[in-house]
């Protein structure tokens, strides 16, 4: 029995309950080492094992060998496995192997980082939105950058994953400089969350012609509002409100 899971942030407490009742049930948990290392202190009798980045497909045939012996696996990402997550291939494994048809698989959904920095910010993704990966590792930046300029030009809120790298120092500066000259006006609402659930937790606001000049990382998530999108301020600090159209 495989069981593919997202965790959410990586803590416990921001976990779903359906999610951390599948890891107890589990005799190892398989994933990258960053999220492994946030799971070991909550699940310390478990087996872990891991593979580095880009060992993506290694990783999913693990979980196939183990299951195979009879034990219970579970395959773990952060966020939901079907953002961004190890959903796609690991059924993609099983479909174009038949001795791999043999395991039963379950996924179990997460609460994805578009969702739970959106929370830190205030309500950014309130309408229609999309969510847009700046990671051209398997995905060729002309498509990238076709769809930045669609979401402006349908007036989508965005939230922006893998901002940057430290192969990727500038693409986050790109991508503003595209929706600029999709015609985004410089000063559309914005703004990120750094370490999402994690320790060192940061929420920021910024206009779109700020956020050019902004540092982040991989582990940042960059919510880009839409034409209506403001800040809301009071005494309790600021807010990004994506509107939804109500009358009050």
């Amino acid at each position: 029995m495989i069981y593919v899971i997202g965790t959410g942030p990586g803590k416990l407490s921001a976990m779903t309950i359906e999610a951390e009742k599948a890891l107890e049930k589990c005799d190892v948990i398989v994933g990258y080492k960053v999220y492994i290392d946030l799971l070991k202190n909550d699940f310390p009798a478990k087996e872990f094992a891991s593979t580095p980045m880009g060992k993506e497909i290694e990783r999913c045939k693990l979980c196939f060998e183990y299951s195979s012996q009879g034990k219970t696996v579970a395959m773990v990402c952060s966020g939901d496995a079907g953002v961004y997550g190890m959903a796609e291939p690991i059924f993609r494994l099983q479909k174009e192997n038949s001795v791999y048809q043999k395991e039963e698989i379950e996924l179990i959904p997460g609460v994805t980082a578009a969702l739970s920095g959106a929370a830190l910010l205030g309500a950014p993704l309130n309408h229609d939105f999309c969510v847009i990966s700046l990671s051209d590792l398997l995905t060729p930046w002309e498509m990238i950058e076709r769809r930045l300029k669609a979401a402006v030009q349908g007036d989508f809120a965005m939230a922006i994953y893998n901002p940057s790298s430290h192969q990727r120092r500038d693409y986050l500066q790109k991508a503003c400089k595209i929706m600029l000259e999709a015609g985004a006006s410089p000063e559309r609402a914005c703004g990120y969350v750094k370490n999402i659930g994690r320790e060192g937790t940061e929420a920021h606001f910024c206009s779109l012609r700020e956020l050019q000049n902004c540092q982040v990382d991989m582990f940042t998530t960059v919510f880009i509002g839409n034409s209506q999108s403001d800040f809301f301020e009071s005494e309790k600090g600021r807010k990004l409100l994506t509107k939804r159209g109500y009358n009050l």
